[in-house]
């Protein structure tokens, strides 16, 4: 086990490497100068030269890149005199539009983003899966007809659709709920937990019903497993059957799709953010994008793509206690 997450480890950090390439070079690719940009239409030649200088971006480019890897390492100084600015490590840039190190803005926007994926993974992997196994056990009856009507309505619908529903009637009509806002965790978790329970029931009915057709098909289909049959035949109860052996075959790949799910949101969420008028990381990301601000879209990027890169080294590692079948190379 070790030696597998050691060798994941080196993948995931040369994978980190070559993204980190991929979007400097895509930014740089971009016509318009983020120097022109951030100084305006009535800059001169002589203005825009200093917002380069500033922004480290006067240098040949492998000297960018290389000053962009040791900042997050040791930390960096852009600028210089009065303009000089210190990024301590880990540097990902720094940001003279917001006038800040890029790691502050995503220290201040991620505990948004992460609160909204985490209660929301939460309603959709319970509610989807427990609606996918017991549809599957009660194949063809009222509750399976109801439960697939209810998760192709689920899959039909988007997330600005649903969501403005849900703010409609619960907050506007009816006022059973205050109007989504974050408050910190440690501060208030009730008002944390309420601020955030329209977001999360909008993202956990929507996503859940992927989980819940996933969850009825892998389920009927290890109930006609081999194994399943031997377990009944060996005079085991009718819930160690679904419980012990059926249901840890059939969530095998419903965990690499939740690892997966997981790791994207947690790069951002950009339409419930904005519908709810929640500032996380999904609207830093295109704010960012719209203005070329090139420290913090190099940022959100690789944040991003180290959530994706860790949740998949996470799930890899659960295969191997959820199903014994499987081996770790």
């Amino acid at each position: 086990m070790l030696r597998f997450i050691l060798r994941r480890l080196l993948v995931a950090a040369a994978t980190l490497v070559v993204i980190s390439l991929v979007t400097f070079g895509l930014f740089f690719a971009v016509p318009s100068s983020p120097a022109k940009v951030m100084c305006g239409k009535n800059c001169t030649a002589e203005d825009i030269a200093q917002v380069e200088a500033r922004l480290g971006i006067d240098q040949p480019l492998p000297r960018q890149y290389t000053d962009f890897v040791q900042g997050v390492f040791v930390g960096r100084t852009y600028g210089e005199g009065d303009f000089a600015r210190r990024c301590p490590a880990p540097c990902l840039g720094y940001s003279f539009r917001n006038n800040q190190p890029v790691t502050e803005i995503i220290a201040q926007r991620l505990p948004v983003t992460a609160s909204i994926v985490a209660g929301g993974a939460v309603i959709w992997l319970l509610l989807g899966v427990t609606l996918g196994m017991v549809s599957a056990l009660r194949r063809g009856t009222v509750f399976d007809r109801a439960a697939i009507g209810v998760t192709l309505a689920g899959a039909s619908m988007q997330v600005y659709f649903f969501g403005l529903i849900l703010l409609y009637v619960l907050v506007y009509a009816t006022g059973l709920l205050p109007f989504p806002s974050y408050t910190p965790l440690t501060q208030n978790p009730l008002r944390w937990a309420v601020g955030l329970l329209l977001p999360w029931m909008t993202l956990g009915f929507l996503n859940s019903a992927l989980y819940a057709r996933l969850s009825r098909a892998q389920m009927l289909e290890t109930l006609s497993e081999d194994f399943v049959r031997t377990a009944r035949a060996k005079g085991l109860s009718p819930r160690q059957v679904h419980l012990r052996h059926a249901l840890r075959a059939a969530i095998t790949p419903i965990v690499t799709i939740a690892g997966l799910d997981i790791g994207t949101s947690l790069g951002g969420t950009f339409i419930t953010e904005s519908i709810f008028g929640l500032q996380g990381l999904g609207k830093a990301t295109v704010e960012a994008v719209q203005f070329l601000n090139l420290p913090l879209v190099m940022a959100t990027v690789l944040l991003a793509a180290v959530f994706i890169v860790v949740a998949n080294i996470v799930v890899d590692v659960l295969y191997a206690v959820i199903d014994p079948r499987v081996r770790l190379n």
